[in-house]
């Protein structure tokens, strides 16, 4: 017998309250912050210098710099790999607009490549048909947690000597063939946005293991220069520099989250391999898959809907839409994270970022960015959704059994799903 969806008046599939929020606040973020605020200085203090130790050690790069976001922490490794005015930069078409506004921060242009179908990651098979004379550098970004296909991509990268930089703001423990994402690039940005696996309300990392390469990058994170505030020397600006810092309370509760990142990380593994084994056999549902090789941090639990199977392959977005609102109503935390391919992007696609066409116009740039050359990402931008908080720490296999409830719900009773609003 089917149920009555509770989007129409039937009782939901997961109860109020059974979602915890994320991050747990333990004893000791509360010390360590509280300690901070009482410290000597509020920008870079004790806690900000061993962070970056201590982030260095557990990612296993040489470098680690504390930054305010991933965002800035791509751009400084843009300009460590040399990246410039004109140059343009391979960014998958589907990833967060950071990956690509990051370069029109630098005026670099971003050339986009389309996505695998099966990862959501870059197609590496199709990066070698975008470089031009002027490509300088390939974003690799490990979408949802799931490592981008590097073996490809750095062999690319080596064959036209171009640097390769790790979009890692979702990879927090991810490994690749046995590598820590982050370690195998060039240089690599990590985030620890409220959402991430690491998180501190907002922050990023730039790392690298080149010295050289990390001096550089750098430069962008304060006013332009080589020495660090703290140093006491005097301020001589080398080039362009940003105002990338974090703070001291920041990164006292970025400390804090670090000491039990590793545990995070576990409960979230668990928790994510059990509602995805909960889902085989859901009909209508393309659940996600991992080629061998490549590691997972189910940073976010991304699904598709089989739009053609279920007759919505014209209507995919409208339709998959009413199926999340459906899962919503019946307390599924889930949610369309990008509901578009970033060259739609307006700025993008009008090549207006700055006014008067600019960097494009002012570069003499052509790049072309109509959509019919990214299929994989406009499809599916119209058949996913996924979810991040119900699988985090404190939530247990039982959270993740109820998202599996309500997820089949809806798909056991389309034609109600039909009827949504």
């Amino acid at each position: 017998m089917k149920e009555k969806l509770a989007i129409h008046g039937g009782s939901r599939a997961v109860p109020e309250g059974a979602i915890k929020k994320w991050p747990p606040i333990s004893d000791l973020d509360r010390k360590m912050v509280l300690a901070a605020l009482e410290g000597p200085t509020h920008t870079v203090g004790p806690n900000y210098t061993e962070l970056e130790k201590e982030f260095a050690a557990w990612s296993g790069v040489k470098h680690a710099l504390y930054c305010n976001s991933g965002t800035a922490a791509l751009h400084m490794a843009l300009v460590a790999c040399q990246v410039g005015c004109g140059d343009e930069v391979i960014v998958p078409a589907y990833t967060w607009p950071s990956s690509a506004t990051c370069c029109i921060h630098h005026n670099a242009i971003p050339v986009f490549v389309d996505i695998e179908w099966s990862t959501m990651n870059i197609d590496a098979t199709k990066i070698e048909a975008a470089i031009t004379p002027r490509t300088k550098a390939i974003i690799a970004v490990h979408l949802h947690g799931l490592s981008a296909d590097l073996d490809a991509i750095m062999a690319v990268a080596k064959k036209h000597n171009l640097k390769v930089i790790e979009d890692c703001c979702q990879a927090h423990g991810l490994a690749y063939r046995g590598r820590k994402a982050g370690t195998i690039g060039h240089g690599a940005a990590f985030s620890c946005n409220q959402n991430k696996c690491l998180s501190s309300g907002e922050g990023g990392f730039f790392v690298s293991d080149d010295t050289e390469l990390f001096e550089r990058g750098k430069m962008l994170w304060y006013f332009g220069e080589h020495r660090r505030p703290e140093s006491g020397t005097a301020h001589i600006a080398y080039g362009m520099g940003w105002m990338y810092r974090s703070t001291e309370l920041d990164a006292a509760f970025t400390r804090a989250q670090l000491m039990r990142l590793d545990e995070h990380l576990a409960v979230l593994k668990a928790n994510a391999e059990h509602l995805h084994k909960c889902l085989e056999g859901t009909p209508n549902l393309i659940r996600p898959v991992i080629p061998p090789g490549h590691g997972h941090n189910w940073y976010n639990y991304t699904i598709r809907f089989d739009m053609e199977a279920m007759g919505h392959a014209k209507d995919a977005a409208a339709f998959r839409d009413r199926l999340v609102k459906a899962m919503r109503a019946e307390g599924v935390d889930t949610g369309v994270w990008q509901g578009w391919p970033v060259p739609e992007m307006t700025a993008i696609a009008a090549k207006s970022a700055y006014g008067r066409g600019c960097p494009w116009s002012c570069t003499k740039s052509s790049v072309n960015y109509s959509l019919d050359q990214f299929p994989m990402a406009v499809k599916h931008c119209g058949w996913h959704t996924g979810m991040t908080m119900p699988l985090r720490n404190p939530n247990d296999k039982k959270v993740a059994e109820l998202m599996a409830a309500g997820i089949r719900k809806a798909l056991d009773n389309l034609d109600q799903v039909e009827k949504v609003a």
